[in-house]
């Protein structure tokens, strides 16, 4: 795996290629706290364009208690809300300061399929893609994927609000 140096990234950088934000970094951005705060850090960020979110998946957390005792596999919602916590903070990261903190809603989860498990011990990647903006409201193809492939697909729209 490449090294990835953890930069505290300003605003209005263009369209820098691998700019990167560290968890610190995150949690300023948007409001979501563990245990459903589902972004370690985000790289190769291109404002307005793309981004990668880096999900750690570890055995502690509280979901695999439950799903399942004996194989524990991530939930395929909490894969779908990764990719839309990895877009709203590409969303909060292009629109700058004036976003820190605001909410960013679902509106719609389309095309989405679950390729392979994800379990504790993966690294998760998460590559969001604009599809399209108009004002507020943001759409984006999403991929999920471990060392073992894809894991999960979807498109989603969400809306920041004001």
């Amino acid at each position: 795996m490449n090294d990835v140096v953890m930069a505290k990234v300003e605003y209005g950088t263009g369209h820098k290629r691998g700019a990167a934000l560290d968890i610190e970094r995150i949690m300023q951005m948007i409001p979501h706290r563990y245990p459903f705060l589902l972004i370690d850090r985000m790289i190769n960020i291109v404002e307005g364009e793309s981004a990668t979110g880096i999900k750690n998946v570890t055995f502690n957390e509280p979901h695999f208690t439950g799903h399942f005792p004996q194989k524990p596999i991530m939930p395929g919602v909490l894969i779908i809300e990764a990719m839309a916590q990895a877009s709203a903070l590409l969303v909060v990261h292009t629109l700058g300061p004036k976003a820190e903190g605001k909410l960013v809603y679902f509106m719609s989860i389309e095309e989405a399929k679950f390729r392979k498990p994800v379990v504790p011990g993966d690294t998760l990647e998460i590559h969001v893609q604009k599809m399209k903006a108009r004002g507020n409201v943001w759409k984006f193809m999403c991929e999920a994927h471990t060392v073992n492939g894809k894991a999960a697909e979807a498109v989603i729209s969400a809306m920041i609000v004001e």
